[in-house]
């Protein structure tokens, strides 16, 4: 879908009730052949009640194939609605999950940095791993609850004209099973809850874990940080015990109540046979009505319980939803400032001269990222302070124009999973040459030469394939490529070793000749150059 919506974030219970309106007609759809499905399982056993009293009973050959070829054709239509119903039914499942993906990912994009302040890493994992399974299967099982509850009513009338303690039976325990479930609900949200909060935070400690093993290795201390894993990964498993003992008295519940239920019909609908209130077709629909009872009900605490598992999902997904990037986007907007402008920082008193390339040495590496941070408007100056493009303040700009404008290329930056190529040139704007020209200046041609495939390469997560100076390198030749008016490079070339910064630096002051770029480097090869 090309745009999921602006979701409800004001509960868990308003999103949810948000997501299904977003697929309203899919969700209408599976509901109309839910219970089409459902109705047609529930009416057979009164057709063969009238195959038995009035064909079998009666022994009226003209009437016995008359109600089978009824019930054949009541077969055939619940068949047909089957099919269309559970088409219905994946459809709102993948479309529920898919739109959550994506307003997740879009949040994520939104809040930049932001994200990795404010929630951790594990956490956003767990909700794009596992919870989209959950907001699917709340959109899936409203076809079957509707089936589930229509057929619940016409069995009920049913029985009513034929035995009024019967139907009185069926409306007045159906409810009564539905509360005796409900007291397990509750329990089972708290639980389910805070173990998926300990999921996420254990996701989280795996995340860091593989994110600095050779840092680990180095220092000796993988035992460590094993050991805190172990800690915590038995923690989730009893956590898991514990959601699983109330899920498992659900279950039973599930099999139970219904079977009880269905075992006091068939005894009540075989004593009014016995008095001969009812005949022997009747009494063998009733038998049919208490076999096809327990779908029905078993769907609606199937019901209770995918709904009790969204509710959780849906708390952690709008509290991340909720989340609002640092960097806003200005109340009232200026005209964008003319191109090649001088850009100002008035907190440290830099200035960066249009079509020039500035390199900025400071006694501390915290000082050169935090004035990184403000060049690219990735953190606004505090005390009054403005970072200016052109006199106009990055303030009074639009986002997306001053990330057009202005690239930031630190040591955080961060190779994805894909095809090399599209990795150094997202857009596909370039050519094969000028691909090449940049891997050239970037002094990352052996990178190139060492893959099988070139330019073709699988690039594996975070590109942990390569080394720390052959991913410095690619991050450059990506940044190269995106040829933006104003370059900032954070310590390019902090991880290569020396001949390789001096070419480095010598091809790049070349290739970025009449162009605004900034170095932030303590490098006396990069600074003598």
């Amino acid at each position: 879908m090309t745009d999921p919506g602006r979701p409800t974030i004001s509960s868990p219970v308003r999103f949810l009730l948000w997501l299904a309106r977003q697929q309203v007609s899919t969700i209408a759809f599976a509901m109309l052949f839910g219970t089409i499905w459902m109705l047609a399982q529930a009416l057979a056993p009164a057709l063969l009640g009238r195959a038995i009293d009035q064909g079998v009973t009666a022994k009226d050959t003209g009437a016995l194939v008359l109600w089978s070829l009824a019930l054949l054709g009541l077969g055939l239509l619940g068949a047909l609605a089957g099919v269309l119903r559970h088409r219905a039914a994946v459809s709102n499942w993948l479309t529920a999950a898919y739109r959550v993906q994506q307003l997740l990912t879009r949040k994520a994009v939104d809040l930049g940095g932001t994200l990795q302040r404010r929630v951790a890493t594990g956490e956003v994992v767990s909700i794009g791993a596992s919870d989209l399974e959950h907001f699917g299967s709340a959109m899936d099982v409203l076809g079957r609850c509707a089936g589930a509850v229509v057929s619940l009513a016409v069995v009920a009338v049913i029985l009513l004209s034929t035995s009024v303690p019967l139907g009185l039976v069926v409306l007045i325990g159906v409810p009564l099973l539905l509360l005796l479930v409900a007291p397990v609900l509750r329990p089972l949200h708290a639980r389910q809850s805070t173990q998926r909060e300990q999921v996420g935070e254990l996701a989280t400690v795996a995340s860091d874990i593989v994110t600095g093993l050779r840092v680990l290795r180095g220092i000796g201390g993988e035992e460590v940080f094993g050991g805190r894993y172990r800690r915590d990964s038995a923690l989730v498993r009893d956590s898991g015990i514990r959601v699983a003992r109330v899920h498992s008295l659900l279950e039973a519940s599930n099999v139970l109540l219904p079977g009880l239920f269905v075992l006091g019909v068939v005894w009540l609908g075989g004593t009014f046979a016995v008095r001969g209130e009812i005949t022997v077709g009747e009494l063998v629909a009733f038998y049919g009505y208490a076999a096809f009872l327990v779908t029905p009900l078993r769907t609606l605490t199937e019901t209770a319980q995918k709904m009790t598992r969204a509710l959780v999902a849906a708390r952690r997904a709008t509290n991340v939803l909720r989340l609002q990037p640092e960097i806003a986007e200005p109340r009232t907007v200026s005209a964008e400032p003319p191109h090649m402008a001088e850009l100002v920082d008035t907190t440290s008193g830099v200035r960066i001269r249009p079509g020039l390339l500035t390199a900025i040495v400071t006694s501390q590496p915290t000082d050169s990222a935090e004035i990184a941070e403000r060049l690219g408007r990735y953190a606004d100056p505090a005390d009054g302070k403005v970072v200016t493009l052109g006199g106009v303040s990055l303030r009074d700009l639009p986002v997306d124009v001053v990330r057009r404008r202005i690239l930031v290329n630190d040591t955080d930056s961060r190779l994805f999973t894909g095809v090399l190529r599209h990795e150094l040139d997202p857009t596909g704007l370039r050519s094969e040459r000028e691909v090449l020209d940049a891997i050239e200046t970037a002094s990352a041609a052996d990178v190139l030469q060492a893959l099988p495939d070139g330019l073709d390469a699988s690039v594996e997560e975070r590109g942990r394939s390569f080394s720390g100076g052959q991913r410095q390198r690619l991050m450059l030749v990506r940044a190269l490529l995106v040829d933006p008016e104003i370059l900032v490079l954070v310590e390019p070339t902090s991880a290569v070793d020396a001949h390789t910064e001096a070419r480095i630096a010598e091809r790049l002051q070349a290739a970025r000749a009449g162009r605004t770029t900034v170095i932030m480097s303590g490098s006396p090869l990069v600074l003598d150059r």
